[in-house]
């Protein structure tokens, strides 16, 4: 027994760890799908504790695999040595393996014999509370395993976890399909499985329209090593390499630097680079050609923004609302006051910007801009819509190397243009810069660590999907009425089943 106990939490371990080959750069989604069934599974005829345990195991092989990128970042650019950079690492998958563990403990605890029922809207939510507790960390989230599978087509009306929902439903009908001794259960299973995939490969519903003509595009990838982007002597050539990449595609309506594609507050810009602000001003009168340009901003009273600058006689700016903890800014500083003075990230105190702000306007149409890490919520993206017609994610990766972070967070940018049925320029420092249509298809990408400008001919749209009409709301609310009505209802079966189990004993 103790044997099969310890075979099971191994098999839990295992099936967390192949979970990322679902995700990008492998994109093989039926394993998101096998490994769901082997933890279901293993979850089945345990105690709360043990089912705790292997919800833990299996977490920690998810994301130990997945995420284990960001001890580049510690590393490679922050300044701490290997030993504590690993320490760090495993500390933050720890912490985010508690979120299949707390569930597995619930579901068990709870609902020891009909879990399989409650299972997608319960894993829903635990998915839903990871991407906005203690600021969110929503990356790997089951749905987006299926960008490339036929339950994509749910994305644009329920978002990625709608699409989490339907992929657990999924491994959920399957368990139920071979379940050989109750024919019965398992062909009704059977059936919604078949009629649930019908759904999602036939549904093409075209929420929204293309409007006006297709614009031509340049997304500028400078390639400026992390680790000399912002030193003084570095600054003003990475400026001068942007500008001149430009001067090649001045037949484009509009040019895209990455995120803080010019290492300097904008007020320095005269200081430091006399004339460059006077360059791109001719550039924009004299070829007709918009930018947006990723660039750091201060106010007065010293407090500054990683921001997105619309380049115009008038510059306006979008101000970066979602921070990245520990990258950008120390959330309860109390605690971590001092992690700063450990790593050394430069501008790591950054202010966050409102989290509704009017969208840039660019080539004549609003545009919604996201920086870096924000486009990983849907939430936010949200915010620029209907208003804006396309989307803008600049970021810069170079924090994590030659890893699979650069494909997981394409994937990720792939999702908010299929949610939102709109193109989403993707324009960064290192790669990988794309360009992304309205059903969340790459059009056009980039190659990694190479300085090159992106090129493509993007559309404009206007509509709106059912999923920026009502946000996460939908799934939200159908996860909690699942639980509670199926609390309501097992409970209430239980309760009859006791009843006749007291008759049978009284009559006997």
């Amino acid at each position: 027994m103790v044997y099969n106990k310890k075979l099971g939490d191994i098999f839990a371990l295992l099936s967390g760890s192949i979970l990322p080959l679902a995700f990008a750069p492998y994109s093989i989604f039926p394993i998101a799908i096998l490994s769901l069934i082997i933890l279901i599974l293993l979850w089945q005829n345990v105690t709360p504790q043990r089912a705790c345990w292997r919800g833990f195991l299996y977490g920690i092989g998810m994301f130990g695999v997945g995420v284990s990128w960001v001890h580049i970042s510690f590393y490679q650019f922050g300044g701490l040595p290997m030993v504590g950079a690993i320490l760090l690492t495993l500390a933050f998958v720890v912490v985010i393996a508690f979120y299949p563990a707390l569930l597995g403990w619930l579901i068990i605890r709870f609902f020891p014999k009909h879990n399989l029922i409650l299972l997608p809207a319960a894993w829903t939510l635990m998915e839903w509370i990871r991407g906005w507790l203690f600021t969110g960390f929503p990356w790997l989230s089951i749905g987006y395993s299926q960008i490339d599978s036929p339950l994509n087509s749910f994305a644009p009306l329920l978002g990625v976890y709608g699409v989490s929902w339907v992929t657990v439903l999924t491994a959920v009908l399957l368990i139920y399909s071979f379940n050989f001794k109750r024919l019965k259960q398992s062909g009704i299973a059977i059936l919604i499985l078949i009629s649930l995939w019908i759904v999602g490969l036939l549904a093409n519903v075209e929420w929204t329209k293309p409007i006006d003509k297709p614009l031509q595009v340049a997304l500028v990838q400078g390639n400026v090593p992390q680790e000399f982007k912002w030193l003084s002597g570095f600054q003003l050539p990475s400026m001068q390499r942007y500008l001149e990449i430009s001067q090649l595609h001045r037949d484009a309506d509009l040019i895209i630097w990455p995120e803080t594609a010019i290492p300097l507050f904008y007020h320095e810009i005269p200081s430091y680079a006399p004339g460059f602000l006077d360059e791109l001003m001719l550039e924009h009168t004299e070829y007709k050609t918009d930018f947006l340009i990723g660039v750091p901003t201060m106010n007065a009273d010293g407090t500054y923004y990683n921001a997105v600058m619309s380049f115009s006689a008038k510059p306006s700016f979008y101000y970066k609302n979602h921070l990245v903890p520990f990258g950008e800014y120390i959330p309860l500083q109390v605690v971590f006051g001092n992690l700063l003075k450990l790593l050394n990230i430069p501008m790591s105190e950054f202010s966050a910007g409102a989290a509704k702000q009017v969208p840039l306007t660019s080539v004549g149409h609003a545009v919604g801009i996201s920086i870096c890490y924000e486009d990983a919520f849907g939430a936010l993206i949200r915010n620029s819509l209907p208003e804006a017609k396309l989307l803008i994610n600049v970021s810069n990766d170079a924090w994590f190397g030659n890893s699979i972070a650069p494909p997981q967070h394409l994937e990720i940018a792939r999702m908010r243009a299929l949610e939102t049925g709109r193109y989403l320029l993707r324009a960064t420092n290192t790669g990988i810069s794309a360009v992304i249509d309205n059903k969340g298809k790459i059009i056009a990408q980039a190659p990694q660590f190479e300085i090159t400008a992106l090129r493509a001919e993007v559309q404009p749209y206007n509509g709106i999907t059912p999923y920026v009409r009502f946000g996460d709301n939908l799934i939200i609310i159908w996860s909690l009425l699942s639980i509670i009505l199926g609390f309501i209802f097992l409970t209430e079966c239980y309760t009859k089943l006791i009843k006749k189990k007291t008759s049978t004993i009284g009559n006997y």
